[in-house]
């Protein structure tokens, strides 16, 4: 004989198996498609780490149009792969002279997608990547402004002395301010290094808002589908303005414009 029902017990939800099912493909699907990025990023990275050494008595430009196509060509493989694209916003905004480029680090991504906006460029980055096999290679082909972190005001002094070369030299001089890879939603105060190089060499600050934490963040395999936007802001002027006020306007402008970008539907 059957025992009634209690009415009071709480009903079980019911499992929607189909719906589980479509999420298990789509983890299956995104790992996959990471598997077969990092495949080909590792693959390229050889490849452009044996030939890069064979551009050295090239002109800098050459050199530097040669090795970047691996960043375009893991940019279009991310693509393919993953489904990871990227839109530009604000590109109206960049001046006409190289300037200093403040942007927000949250993964490899944006390493890749800068090379390709602000060209020919060099970058500030710790002296210990220049020994990584094959990758460092190709970096140090690139005239990379490297530092020690622990050398405090030296690192700094450097990055005005090297940084104010390279810009006399026509290139852009890209600076994470923040000084390491943050999460969504993590912040760290400005350095003043990217600030100061301005400052004393008279050249614009570009700020760069980008969300590409939301689909690639630090650490992680998986890289899922969808768009990164990237923003360009007006560019600061440094003349008359401390190197304070560039970093404290750059600064808002990114959050506030980062705000913004995260409040939108992801695409």
């Amino acid at each position: 004989m059957s025992r009634p029902a209690d009415p009071n017990r709480e009903a079980r939800p019911a499992v929607r198996r189909p719906a589980l099912r479509e999420a298990l493909r789509e983890a299956l699907r995104e790992a996959a498609g990471s598997g077969a990025f990092f495949a080909g990023l590792v693959v390229s990275t050889v490849v452009f780490a044996l030939l890069a050494p064979l551009t050295a008595p090239l002109p800098y430009r050459v050199r530097y149009r040669f090795i970047t196509r691996w960043s375009r060509f893991n940019l279009w493989w991310l693509g393919v792969t993953c489904g990871l694209r990227f839109v530009v916003e604000g590109a109206g905004n960049l001046p006409r002279k190289p300037a200093v480029v403040l942007c927000r680090h949250e993964s490899m991504w944006e390493t890749l997608a800068l090379q390709t906006l602000f060209a020919p460029q060099t970058w500030l980055l710790k002296r210990s990547l220049l020994r990584v096999p094959f990758f460092g290679w190709g970096l140090a082909l690139l005239r990379p402004i490297a530092i020690d972190r622990a050398a405090g005001h030296e690192a700094t002094r450097a990055l005005i002395r090297e940084g104010g070369r390279c810009l006399d030299d026509g290139l852009w001089v890209v600076v994470f301010p923040e000084g390491t890879r943050l999460a969504p939603g993590e912040r760290l105060a400005f350095r003043r290094g990217g600030a100061l190089l301005a400052k004393r060499a008279g050249r614009a600050v570009v700020p760069i808002a980008h969300n590409s934490g939301d689909f690639w963040r630090r650490r992680r395999f998986i890289k899922r589908p969808g768009t990164i936007r990237l923003a360009i802001g007006p560019p600061i002027d440094p003349a008359g303005t401390s190197a304070t006020e560039i970093n404290r306007r750059a600064e808002e402008w990114i959050h506030e414009r980062l705000a913004s970008i995260r409040s939108r539907p992801a695409v």
